[in-house]
């Protein structure tokens, strides 16, 4: 564990003592550390669009104070990139201590940070909970769209594409772009998607480039976008064959994933997709949807990724933010995450890691609207498609 000379003089009050600091192994060095988090305040600025999500922020407050005497603040924003903002602003006036200690984040924020050097660590593969990720069915846990973590953030949660509806109306789910092709033209009208740049409504055209690319291996790197137009040419002639079956025949697009599983829910579609792969069951418990839902992915499998938490590099609880982020992968507060009826967030820990003790912290019966097959999830591709993606869809299909 490595620590700035600053954070060592905070844990033992007086720079005379650092000779005292054990050097004899991280156990040692992670114990130190919990007590130098002792009376620290940590800024976690996190997305506060769900209530959910909010009252389990709540709930890890209060198991951090009673455990580790450290105050959790949950800053609510409503987009992380103005962290990101408000971060490099803070560094390039020479701010030592920032506003942020804790950042949820992923994917074009996280490359950001990184890029420009504003993230604390590497800490996150030498948090003790590390230990139960599973790093190897789930890979994005040490890659977020094609970036390498590099230990400079933390795993949270886990999201997939999965799509739903109502099961007593469809008698195969399509498990492939192509298949879904085929589902429109015997459904006209019964079948759209969110119009980019919409998140799912970008992830799903990512999803139809992904089955489509004739080569596979351009898609972890950077795109050339004198390549570009060549490479996708597969995938705007999937969609070209897709949209004039779709709803009002592909000449508008639902504007938001909100708006197309209210359409679902209306009978007005057949099916409607999410990046959780719990929230079908939700909306089943929820009574939105009926019990008759099922819930599916791809066979070959669909765009996965990890949502992280991360530490600014003029945090100045450095020590607390990375005893939050060790408990926030605590298979108790992981279980917790992804237990349907308090957020049904996919927990990052690999089961097979799990005494059964800590297995205790998952025991869920499968209920209405659970993927009952999960498929593989499959890396994003690298993050220079995406405003490239985005730009060619609306050129070609925008209204």
């Amino acid at each position: 564990m490595k620590f700035s000379r600053r954070d060592l003089v905070k844990a033992a009050g007086a720079a005379a003592l650092l000779p005292l600091f054990p050097k004899t192994g991280f156990a040692a060095d992670w114990a130190a550390l919990v007590e130098q988090a002792k009376g620290q305040t940590v800024y976690f600025n996190a997305w506060a669009g769900s209530e959910p999500i909010n009252a389990y922020i709540t709930w890890t407050a209060e198991q951090v104070r009673a455990r580790y005497d450290i105050t959790l603040e949950h800053v609510k924003i409503a987009d992380t990139a103005e962290v990101v903002r408000r971060v490099r602003d803070e560094v390039k006036a020479g701010k030592a201590e920032g506003s942020a200690d804790l950042v949820w984040i992923n994917g074009e924020n996280f490359r950001a940070m990184k890029a420009e050097k504003l993230l604390f660590g590497p800490f996150a593969n030498e948090l003790p909970n590390f230990k139960y990720v599973d790093t190897e069915g789930k890979p994005t846990t040490l890659v977020d769209f094609a970036e390498a973590t590099d230990g400079l953030e933390s795993p949270w949660g886990m999201a997939q594409l999965t799509f739903f509806g109502d099961g007593s109306k469809i008698s195969a789910a399509p498990k492939s772009m192509d298949e879904l092709v085929v589902f429109a033209k015997a459904n006209p009208g019964r079948v759209s998607y969110p119009a980019p740049p919409d998140f799912h409504g970008t992830t799903f055209v990512k999803q139809a480039l992904m089955e489509s690319i004739t080569d596979q291996g351009l898609l972890p790197l950077p795109v050339k976008s004198d390549e570009f137009p060549r490479a996708v040419a597969p995938l705007f002639d999937l969609l070209d064959s897709l949209h004039p079956h779709l709803w009002r025949a592909g000449q508008q697009f639902p504007q938001s994933q909100a708006q197309l599983k209210q359409m679902l829910a209306d009978g007005e579609l057949l099916m409607a997709l999410t990046f959780n792969p719990n929230e079908p069951a939700n909306l089943v418990a929820s009574g939105e949807l009926p019990q008759s839902t099922v819930a599916w992915q791809h066979r070959a499998g669909t765009i996965g990724n990890t949502h992280f938490v991360a530490i600014p590099t003029n945090s100045k609880a450095t020590a607390g933010a990375q005893v939050v982020a060790n408990f926030l992968l605590s298979p108790e507060a992981q279980g917790r995450k992804a237990d349907l009826k308090i957020w049904g967030d996919p927990t990052v820990l690999a089961s097979s890691k799990l005494s059964a003790d800590e297995g205790k912290f998952f025991e869920t019966s499968m209920v209405a609207g659970s993927v009952t097959d999960p498929a593989p999830a499959l890396p994003e591709p690298h993050g220079s498609w995406v405003p490239l993606l985005e730009t060619a869809w609306l050129e070609s299909y925008g209204t």
